[in-house]
Formats: structure tokens, C-alpha cells, sequence
């Protein structure tokens, strides 16, 4: 079981960070309820998930990826400009009524959107795609086999998923003591950390140290 403690303990120190997956988590959560801030969790494990199976799967072929000549810049400049414009989008957009209600009015925003929102965020994220593969890359490849490699992802997924659920229901129980100032204040830092963390991607990118 060493593999499976290993990854609980990454998945706590994951589970601390602070990035956009958080803010996409919470300002979901916050405005729609929490079953829809869980569809954005969907989203984000179905994208960790891939990720998983692919560099289990397929290692080498993946390294090979990362390893290209313009990924990175590609990647990051991809990742950069689909966060910094969800981050305009939500700053410019007029904040929504509160409640779960909206859940209700619109259902294919329910199951398409907003596990869409999450699986590309996390995809689209160069930390998500180094990560997984830096991980599986140490952990794959030394010839110690004496327990199954699965055992380790399975307690990295079991934390992340469980840490993100608690964050959506912590912060959907926040919502009936928010009034819609408060509301657009939430949204406007949501806003502007997605922003932030896009235009970072694409400065350290295109400008490097």
C-alpha cells in the first residue's frame, strides 16, 4: 500500500494549491449551486483521468509530446489565452441571479458547459499535462515493480476528487449569506485571478527569464 499512501500525499499537496481550477470551482459554486460547481468537477476529473490513462498507457509516446520542439509554446500560449479570456468573459458578463434555481432553466448549460468549462481548464493547463507526465515518468520507470502503479493514481484521484467536492459544498453553503454585492465582488476576483494566471502563462511563454 505504499504506492496508494504515496498518492494521497500528493493529493494533498494539491489540494492546497491555489489556481485556476479553485476559482473556476468556486464562482461556479457560489452562483449556480453545487451541483453545478460538481459538473465543473466532472469536468476536471474526466481531464485528470485522460491524463492518467495516457501516460500509463502510453509514456513514451507522451514524453515524446511534451519533448517536441514548440510545445511548451503552443501549450502555454493556447492555455494562456482560453484563461485570460474566461477571465474577461467573467468580469464583462452581468452577474446572474443567485441560486440553484438556474440549474433548473438551463440543464444542457447543466451537463454540457459547465463540464466543459472544467475538462478545459485543466486540459488546456501545462501544469495539468507536465505534471501527470513528470509523475508518471518517476514513477514508471525505475524497474521496482513490487506493488501495482494503480494503486498510486487511484490515491492521488480519491484526494483530488474528495478535496474538490468539499471545496464546491463549502462554498455553495457560503451563497445564501452573500448578497449581490458581496456577489459581484466574488466575481470580480474570480475574474481577475483567471485573467491574471492566463496573462502569466503567456508572459512566461513569450518572455522568458
Amino acid at each position: 500500500m505504499v504506492h496508494f499512501f504515496n498518492g494521497v500525499g500528493l493529493g494533498l499537496a494539491l489540494s492546497i494549491l491555489v489556481g485556476p481550477l479553485l476559482f473556476a470551482l468556486v464562482q461556479t459554486s457560489l452562483e449556480q449551486g453545487a451541483r453545478s460547481g460538481l459538473a465543473v468537477g466532472v469536468g476536471i476529473w474526466i481531464s485528470d483521468l485522460l491524463f492518467v490513462a495516457g501516460s500509463y498507457l502510453g509514456l513514451s509516446y507522451l514524453v515524446k509530446i511534451t519533448h517536441a520542439e514548440g510545445f511548451e509554446e503552443i501549450l502555454g500560449t493556447a492555455g494562456g489565452i482560453f484563461l485570460a479570456a474566461m477571465g474577461l468573459a467573467i468580469l464583462l458578463k452581468k452577474t446572474p441571479e443567485m441560486g440553484p434555481k438556474l440549474l433548473s432553466e438551463n440543464r444542457v448549460g447543466y451537463f454540457g458547459g459547465l463540464w466543459l468549462k472544467g475538462f478545459l481548464i485543466n486540459t488546456i493547463n501545462p501544469f495539468t499535462v507536465f505534471f501527470w507526465t513528470s509523475v508518471s515518468t518517476g514513477l514508471l520507470e525505475p524497474a521496482e515493480k513490487s506493488e501495482p502503479v494503480w494503486l498510486f493514481y487511484a490515491g492521488v484521484m480519491l484526494i483530488i476528487v474528495a478535496t474538490d467536492a468539499i471545496k464546491v459544498l463549502a462554498a455553495s453553503k457560503m451563497s445564501p449569506y452573500l448578497n449581490p454585492r458581496k456577489l459581484r465582488l466574488m466575481r470580480r476576483i474570480s475574474g481577475m485571478a483567471l485573467f491574471a494566471f492566463g496573462l502569466g502563462l503567456l508572459v512566461r511563454v513569450w518572455l522568458p527569464a
